[in-house]
């Protein structure tokens, strides 16, 4: 089984309209995994329906048990968050640190799992899909980005399927690792801007450090084709492959106005789409 991360390090770079337009290239041969978790939203294109449903645990919250608690507000007079007020727990606030209950001495505070939202198995017309629900306010982590690609790994075993394809949160942060760990290709989007260029070469920085093998694609490098040019030589230097080049093409956004992958349209930037699935399967 190989896996394949699409990242970027900064949004908006179409990130996930390559992600699902790759799913549909893989014609049922992968397990898609909505890695996203802050803003997922490649169920909008691949419109899922849900086979599995599973509770996601996020940080603990702490809980103040009344009978045992003695008033002496040490609780409150430690808590960073601001979380504790009147001898309660907001659970809004609480960022789950546990530092009540090291100051508690009458033993009156606990930390509890707090449900955090919903990790789905999905079916799409290109294939299964994990992905996640969480509630509003909740924390991102890297324990969901991991229970995520475990279940697209499952999926992918129990299907016999031979790829895992995982839509990446973009930046460098504690997501990004943990949707690029272990994974057989990173493939970096990036576009022909000064703040494209700069977290590009960010991203790059992480890819590094944890040795994974690295690809990028240039979207809409037309634009601005001195600033392509610099990413090409930034690539060149780093020794990473310019796997695609997408044109600016229009069809990508009367594809998002539908709810379709770009390549279910045709066009320009389809075609350039097409050329990189054909590279990612010579890495791979």
């Amino acid at each position: 089984m190989k896996q394949i991360a699409v990242i970027s390090g900064k949004g908006g770079t179409g990130k996930t309209s390559l992600a699902a337009s790759l799913a549909a290239l893989a014609r049922g041969r992968a397990v898609i995994a909505d890695c996203d978790v802050d803003a997922p939203d490649l169920h909008l294109i691949l419109r899922p329906v849900i086979k599995e449903k599973r509770e996601f645990l996020g940080i603990k919250m702490a809980v103040i048990d009344p009978s045992k608690c003695t008033l002496c507000g040490s609780c409150e007079e430690h808590c960073r968050f601001g979380a504790i007020s009147d001898h309660a727990v907001n659970p809004l606030l609480c960022e789950g640190c546990g530092v009540c209950k090291l100051v508690c001495t009458a033993k009156a505070v606990g930390m509890v799992d707090r449900l955090s939202g919903y990790a789905y198995i999905s079916q799409t017309r290109f294939g299964p899909m994990a992905h996640v629900d969480l509630f509003p306010g909740e924390e991102a982590s890297g324990k969901l980005v991991a229970m995520i690609r475990e279940m697209a790994r499952e999926t992918a075993a129990s299907e016999n399927l031979e790829l895992v394809l995982i839509d990446g949160s973009p930046g460098i942060g504690c997501p990004v690792i943990a949707s690029l760990t272990g994974v057989d290709l990173a493939l970096v989007v990036t576009e022909p801007t000064i703040s494209g260029v700069r977290d590009l070469e960010r991203v790059l920085g992480v890819t590094e450090h944890f040795q994974i093998k690295t690809a990028v694609c240039i979207n809409k490098y037309d634009l601005n084709p001195d600033v392509s040019s610099r990413i090409e030589d930034i690539c060149r230097e780093n020794s990473i492959e310019v796997a695609g080049k997408l044109p600016f093409d229009q069809t990508v956004v009367e594809a998002m106005v539908l709810g379709e992958p770009v390549v279910q349209l045709g066009g320009p930037a389809a075609e350039g789409i097409k050329e990189l699935w054909r590279a990612l399967e010579t890495y791979l």
